[in-house]
């Protein structure tokens, strides 16, 4: 565990800045927030910075992309071509 946070009257929390030094976050970054459900209730709650989530679902989707469309086709969906 790296820290316990508050939760305020509008509903915000203060990360430490030790803990977003540590994730190399800067004000305005933007955070994917995702819940985890056991049972009926929510078990935990994940903060991941935006643009880590984007690149992990571009190394996923990538190949699978280009073995579906073909190369030519994901090349200009924005996929990567060689080299």
């Amino acid at each position: 565990m790296e820290a316990v946070v508050s939760l305020d009257a509008r509903g915000q929390i203060l990360l430490p800045k030790e803990v977003r030094e540590k994730a190399g976050l800067r004000p305005g970054d933007k955070l994917a927030v995702i819940t985890h459900v056991h049972g009926e209730e929510v078990a935990y709650i994940m903060l991941i910075p935006a643009r880590k989530l984007a690149e992990s679902l571009r190394q996923f989707l990538g190949p699978l992309l280009r073995e579906l469309l073909g190369p030519e086709e994901s090349e200009g969906q924005g996929g990567a071509g060689p080299g």
